[in-house]
């Protein structure tokens, strides 16, 4: 991509805020996190619009690309450019030809449909979609697990001072985090990560590796993860059993509910060394 100044944006504001507690009620000042609009434009045309924190947004528009299968790898990706907008801003990407034909076959499927979850699926097929089994042999011990998730909390400067964002972490085999991102959302947050990780090294082992999340393993996480042969999940809350599926098929460790000295493997615990 070509070289340029990237835009800075607020991504937590000042309020004033009422505290209510047993002692009565005070005034103060209050840090909350920014959210707005981000469009994501290929070649000139609009294709979805998140609401995400306005933070390393060249990351995002790589990793959701790349996590929704609009690339397959970071070089089809030759421009992008952050602009401010009146309403919110727009991440304008120019992408090889090849893969702009197949985005706007995609689009054809969006015509007369209202808002969806899993938008431009006309068949549950398409709906949820299934990658490919993962190739993983990474193993990590349950120690390094809870060692890599405290350590990915204290990197996590918006939620110290905001409490209302996510963050995902990368977790080498070695046992360091190298990447944090954080968003409102945890999708956001996710592709942030691996945006991060592309864009800093194009040929990146994703199988060498654990992904850290502060949320919940949804669907959706397991999907971005396996797409980009991800095998292993490591969530602070639950997943669902749509998420349990796809990582049993996907040959995906997912583990959930991580805490400092325990935690719930869901699929594949075999790439977990359970000595602590």
């Amino acid at each position: 991509m070509s070289d340029m100044v990237i835009p800075e944006f607020t991504t937590s504001v000042d309020v004033d805020v009422e505290r209510w507690n047993d002692a009565g009620v005070s005034s103060r000042r209050d840090v909350v996190a920014e959210e707005v609009p981000v469009a994501l434009e290929y070649n000139g045309i609009s294709h979805a619009v998140m609401m995400a924190t306005p933070a390393n947004l060249e990351d995002f528009a790589l990793g959701f690309s790349l996590t929704e299968g609009i690339l397959q790898d970071r070089s089809e990706l030759f421009d992008c450019e952050i602009v401010e907008a009146i309403d919110g801003i727009q991440v304008q990407m120019r992408i090889a030809t090849e893969r702009f034909v197949s985005l706007k076959e995609k689009r054809r499927n969006l015509t007369g449909r209202t808002g969806c979850g899993l938008c431009g699926a006309e068949t549950l097929q398409q709906a949820v979609r299934k990658p490919a089994a993962v190739v993983c042999n990474v193993r990590f011990s349950a120690s390094t697990i809870y060692a890599g998730m405290a350590a990915m909390h204290k990197q996590q400067q918006l939620q110290q001072v905001t409490g209302a964002t996510h963050a995902a972490a990368w977790l080498h085999a070695d046992g360091s985090i190298s990447v944090v991102r954080e968003d409102v959302g945890r999708h956001n947050a996710l592709d942030k990560l691996i945006g991060a990780l592309a864009q800093k090294n194009p040929q990146h082992d994703f199988a060498n590796g654990a992904v850290l999340i502060t949320s919940r393993a949804s669907y959706e996480m397991v999907q971005k993860s396996a797409t980009m042969g991800i095998g292993f999940i490591v969530a602070v809350s639950a997943p669902t059993a749509l998420a349990i599926r796809l990582a049993e098929q996907a040959n995906v460790t997912l583990l959930g509910f991580v805490r400092q000295t325990g935690h719930v493997a869901y699929a594949h615990s075999q790439r977990l060394e359970r000595a602590i």
